[in-house]
């Protein structure tokens, strides 16, 4: 079989962004943002999803993170998309909990070819070191949208705003692992319409 690989080059006015992602790969990771809690978060889609990811981006951060989160996310769902080719085979569906101490998060996935995102995440404090807590949101918007992707991320418990974001990815990791696996069992594109 021939490893799922994706890549992008995204250059604006406002980033430059390289993204690399082997969806059969074994949870190698290269990331460099220039925000060291996001790098910190994007880690776990790679070891938890079991994903191999290379992540380079600059961005205007001398204005805030907000251009460079949200156009990973963008650039991260493209890459997805593109490693997916025609999505023949795949498990289509994925759903994980996953604890960090008092938090508990959820996510759900659907490989729909419809970008959506539902996300009920609190973020008790506004910046985590030079992190904007609530640009999570807008990462795993641009997510779903780019990627054609339906995510549901529900948090169940939780009050420490680092515990509830690093439950969300590594929930997010392993229900995208588990959406994008490979079933044998599978025919073609899991849909009755015949195309994702």
């Amino acid at each position: 079989m021939t490893a799922r690989c994706g890549s992008i080059h995204r250059k604006t006015n406002e980033t430059e962004i390289d993204i690399e992602i082997n969806l059969d790969g074994s949870g190698i990771f290269e990331i460099s943002t220039g925000v060291g809690f996001f790098d910190h978060m994007l880690a776990p889609i790679a070891r938890h999803g079991l994903f191999d990811l290379t992540v380079k981006a600059k961005g205007d951060l001398h204005i805030d993170d907000h251009h460079t989160v949200e156009d990973v996310g963008i650039a991260l769902g493209k890459a997805i998309d593109i490693a997916l080719r025609d999505k023949t085979g795949i498990t289509r569906v994925g759903n994980a909990a996953v604890p960090m101490d008092e938090a508990l998060c959820a996510c759900y996935i659907d490989i729909s070819g419809r970008g959506f995102l539902a996300c009920d995440l609190t973020y008790p404090v506004p910046k985590l070191g030079d992190y904007t807590t609530e640009l999570t949101t807008e990462f795993f918007r641009a997510v779903a949208a780019n990627a054609g992707w339906t995510i549901h991320l529900k948090q169940l418990a939780g009050s420490n705003t680092h515990h509830i974001i690093e439950a969300a990815f590594k929930a997010f990791a392993r229900a995208a692992s588990e959406a994008v696996r490979l079933d044998p069992r599978v025919t073609g594109v899991p849909s009755t319409k015949g195309s994702l």
